[in-house]
């Protein structure tokens, strides 16, 4: 037993040393790997690299992390001067929110220690998690580019005191809602084939987490609860609020992302209900037209709102 213990350590030992000098060559040939434009991915070399080999397309095999069998066209390959850096560019778009495999075939063994060579191409998950706040926040606010809620919206952005209130509400509502969505589907609706049930799965949750908010707010702030009115009840279907489980389902989000997409939406819903209410405010002391005062003046600067809100269209921060 003893011998047989040794002989397996010593073919350990053996294996290890045969296989050093093939991976530390595979690792001194990728210094970096990062995403350019929309339709670029950027590899940096340790070292200068053959142009013949490394600059034809050919070589290369891309695709989504999540999508191995549809490959990703290239449509040309460029080394830089000092040949260390490639440029890969591709014919479409590529959805730089996702992982990407880049494989290198066909290599020179002699040069690089394998014929094939692969890789993973991704975001820092950081501010992955911020751009989905941010996107949820501004770049895709939910009601002056998405125009969702916008009874509630309109119904209690007559005053500051009341909109913020609201927007802290609905916040909360939302984060708490759609962590509880993402628990139930991850746990109890996907493992049993229950995605069909999402929506009424997903309300039945909301309307849990508005009803424990209802009876703390008239607790502890009822001159607030008396503001809300029936706009509080009807957070339990509000389409904003349901909004964000569903796209964390579609888009199968993790519990972390899940959590930014449902603060960034909540957080935009409280941005465009205090932008809304200060403006109102002011509009009450403006000289406006008999046949526009209270909501076809209301409609006309939301529509305003919404276009500014377009200028954050494309915005990609990381």
């Amino acid at each position: 037993m003893h011998r047989l213990t040794m002989l397996m350590r010593a073919l350990a030992v053996l294996t290890l040393a045969l296989l050093l000098p093939v991976l530390a060559q595979a690792d001194g040939l990728i210094a970096g790997k990062s995403f350019g434009n929309d339709r670029e991915i950027v590899v940096t070399f340790k070292a200068p690299v053959d142009q013949a080999v490394f600059a034809d397309p050919a070589h290369y095999l891309v695709y989504e992390e999540s999508d191995p069998d549809i490959r990703l066209e290239l449509a040309d390959v460029r080394l830089d001067s000092t040949g260390k850096i490639a440029f890969l560019g591709f014919k479409e778009p590529l959805n730089t929110t996702r992982p990407h495999v880049v494989s290198m075939i066909d290599l020179p063994a002699a040069v690089t220690g394998r014929t094939v060579e692969t890789f993973r191409v991704a975001k820092p998950y950081l501010g992955y998690l911020l751009s989905i706040l941010v996107s949820a926040l501004l770049i895709n606010n939910f009601v002056f580019t998405k125009y969702l809620g916008l009874c509630v919206f309109f119904g209690t952005s007559k005053r500051r005191d009341t909109a913020k209130g609201m927007g802290v509400t609905f916040t909360i509502v939302m984060v708490v809602s759609a962590l509880m969505s993402w628990f139930f589907y991850q746990f109890v609706m996907k493992p049993h084939g229950l995605d069909f049930l999402q929506i009424v799965v997903f309300i039945g949750l909301v309307s849990l987490t508005v009803q424990a908010v209802d009876t703390i707010l008239r607790k502890v702030n009822p001159v607030l609860f008396n503001a809300f009115g029936v706009y509080l009840v009807l957070v339990i279907a509000n389409c904003v609020i349901i909004a964000v489980p569903l796209i964390m389902a579609n888009n199968e989000y993790n519990f972390l992302e899940t959590f930014m997409l449902a603060l960034g939406a909540g957080g935009g819903f409280l941005l465009a209900l205090y932008m809304m209410a200060s403006v109102r405010e002011r509009m009450e002391l403006a000289r406006v037209p008999k046949s526009f005062k209270g909501v076809p003046i209301a409609f006309i600067v939301a529509g305003q709102f919404a276009l500014a809100f377009l200028g954050f269209s494309g915005l990609s921060l990381f």
